[in-house]
């Protein structure tokens, strides 16, 4: 019996202190918009863009430069890309989803081929970094008129969100990398107990 009261009392106190936390977690947010409510393209691909950009870039940095060239081997994974040609291949993919008519199949090549070249952490991931802000730029220009206005690779719309879900693909393959190297991914680690 007294366990149990004892388990109710501690209950209870969580629940006393948690309530203050999670109201001022509910104000710093900003509030919904009404049901009906049209909003742009760019505020919405901008959301998702800026979520996905910071878990690929934590998740970059959070590999030891020494571990960039891990690549699995035990299993079926002959031929798979390394920690960092998985984030290089991103950084090079992103200049493709989301290239503006300014770019060219030319241009984008270039800006390949000198990523592809990068060695060093540092060097891979500010080049990550960069195709981020390309990223955003074309993002950020877009609008309910241009969203789905064919382009030199596609509508700006389908080629952010083809691009959106490439990134998705490789994170999860980073976290599976830095787990085998017992590294807890970044977006992960407040959710341990």
């Amino acid at each position: 019996m007294h366990k149990i009261v004892r388990f109710a009392g501690c209950a209870l106190v969580c629940c006393v202190l948690a309530v203050p936390s999670f109201t001022h977690a509910q104000a710093a947010q900003a509030p919904k918009p009404a049901v009906g409510t049209p909003q742009a393209p760019a505020q919405i691909y901008g959301k998702l863009l800026a979520g996905m950009e910071k878990e690929f870039v934590d998740a970059a940095e959070a590999m030891p430069e020494d571990k960039f060239d891990f690549a699995p081997t035990s299993g079926e994974f002959k031929g798979v890309r390394s920690f960092g040609a998985q984030v290089k291949h991103v950084a090079e993919a992103n200049y493709f989803f989301f290239a503006s008519d300014a770019f060219t199949d030319a241009a984008d090549k270039i800006k390949s081929d000198a990523i592809e070249k990068l060695t060093t952490k540092a060097d891979i991931v500010q080049a990550l970094k960069d195709s981020f802000k390309l990223a955003h730029a074309l993002v950020d220009g877009m609008t309910a008129d241009n969203a789905f206005v064919t382009t030199t690779h596609g509508t700006r719309a389908g080629m952010a969100s083809f691009g959106l879900a490439h990134m998705m693909d490789h994170y999860g393959q980073l976290v599976v990398y830095l787990r085998m190297n017992g590294i807890v991914p970044p977006a992960s680690r407040g959710n341990q107990m």
